[in-house]
């Protein structure tokens, strides 16, 4: 693979009006900074991070960052993207040493299509998508390919199962789970929804019936009271 070279720029003014005039000429902030040195202030061309971040390698991309035709090893430690149209916004580069280990991030890629999907009826739950590793920084893997194919229904996968380079070492909790493949949910929650409307349904139709026979002893009552006013006329009437 070619070596891969961003021009930068050293800066001394700072500020939000500062960085939005170098925004306005092609330009984003950024620091330079390693493990013994004093940071340095830079600036450089969004379109070439972009590339490096869209790159199979993504931010663990290896690469020189050229500052006045002095070069240094880098890789990508932070960067801030606008949130509504992704332009970058800041960059901030590591310098390493060839000889020393990094921690780094390293995203997960399955590959695959799991018995448990395929055959069992069950869907496949993504939990984990990248591993924390340790090692130098020409050993930096661009991804982890993880083979699901195998994975039946109610069966996972955690970080140990997982195989990763020789010469990477796993700092990711061992036991945390990666992919699973679960029992589909979907039905049951339709189902409850639905028997709670039936129930709900079935108590308003029994609402009314209920009312209908309060009303109907409240009229008994009613009409129980003016019998005796009735029959009392009757006798005062056969007096007469």
């Amino acid at each position: 693979m070619a070596e891969i070279v961003v021009a930068a720029e050293s800066r001394t003014e700072y500020g939000k009006n500062v960085n939005r005039r170098l925004r306005a000429k092609g330009l984003v902030p950024g620091v330079l900074y390693g493990t013994r040195k004093q940071a340095v202030p830079v600036a450089v061309d969004p379109k070439q991070i972009g590339a490096i971040l869209r790159s199979e390698s993504g931010e663990n991309t290896l690469f020189e960052l050229d500052l006045g035709g002095s070069r240094r090893k880098v890789i990508l430690k932070e960067f801030q993207v606008e949130p509504i149209k992704g332009r970058l916004l800041h960059a901030d580069f590591y310098e390493v040493a060839l000889d020393k280990t990094l921690e780094v991030k390293v995203h997960i890629e399955l590959t695959g299509t799991p018995v448990g999907v395929k055959v069992e009826g069950g869907i496949l739950d993504f939990v984990t998508r990248e591993l924390e590793v340790e090692c130098l920084p020409m050993d930096i893997p661009a991804k982890i390919v993880v083979d699901v194919s195998d994975l039946g229904l109610g069966k996972h996968l955690r970080a140990s199962d997982i195989t990763i380079p020789p010469k990477v070492k796993l700092l990711t909790d061992p036991d945390l789970v990666i992919v699973h493949v679960v029992t589909p949910r979907a039905e049951e929650e339709v189902a409850a929804p639905a028997a709670e409307v039936a129930a709900v349904e079935g108590a308003a139709a029994a609402e009314p019936e209920v009312i209908k026979k309060g009303k109907t002893a409240a009229e008994g009552e009613a009409g129980a009271e003016e019998k005796p006013e009735k029959a009392e006329k009757a006798e005062k009437k056969e007096k007469k």
